[in-house]
């Protein structure tokens, strides 16, 4: 009788610790998916100056997104947004640009295989600083290189392939991004002269305390 209640005593812990590491692994597992956004609006333009080529009609406004939420955030003075998108200017939420400690860099790699965020190597926005941006403007200098240019041959702004950018929030979250077009509808074909400013992009955000981004 006394074996018989023993072995049911140690089947009963078994049985509890199993389901104690079950729960422990549910809540320290945190899932990542890819995330795809499309036409993400960055002060597109209504035309262009015929003389110049120069876009006409934009207000010089940043559409600030937020990884956590996966929306845009209407408040600039806010630390929930993360990035900040104006034409090819991308500005991250820190003190030169807004008011939390979001920092973020380019690496080169193939998004799908960048497993983990790097655990250096971020920047933040700085107006006195040589480069200003954590995300480097300019054709060929952080994410997108610039062909043509003028009024006969509209300039046609491309992603760098293999370019990854890597966000540190300001809650100290992870978040890789592929910027996938420039342009309405993410066109294949390129003429120059398709609606820009519409940025298509992917993202995976790590919401647990890890640097994983693996699936």
């Amino acid at each position: 009788m006394n074996s018989i209640k023993s072995i049911f005593v140690v089947g009963l812990f078994v049985l509890m610790a199993v389901g104690f590491v079950g729960c422990n692994e549910d809540v320290a597992t945190v899932p990542v998916a890819s995330i795809r956004v499309d036409n993400l609006a960055a002060d597109p333009t209504t035309g262009f100056n015929p003389n110049t080529g120069a876009p006409t009609g934009t207000t010089g406004k940043f559409t600030f997104f937020s990884f956590k939420t996966g929306q845009v955030v209407p408040d600039s003075a806010s630390t929930s947004w993360d990035l900040g998108f104006r034409a090819t200017t991308i500005i991250v939420n820190s003190p030169t640009s807004g008011p939390g400690t979001t920092q973020a860099q380019i690496v080169s790699g193939i998004f799908d295989e960048i497993l983990e965020a790097p655990l250096d190597g971020y920047k933040s926005d700085n107006k006195n600083a040589v480069i200003k941006n954590a995300i480097p403007t300019g054709a060929g200098n952080g994410w997108y290189t610039a062909e043509g240019g003028g009024p006969s041959s509209p300039t046609i702004i491309r992603p760098i392939a293999g370019k990854v950018i890597i966000v540190k929030t300001n809650e100290g979250r992870y978040a890789k991004l592929e910027i996938l077009s420039y342009y309405k509808d993410a066109p294949a074909n390129l003429t120059g002269i398709e609606p820009s400013r519409y940025y298509t992009f992917r993202y995976v955000y790590q919401a647990g305390d890890t640097r994983s981004f693996n699936q």
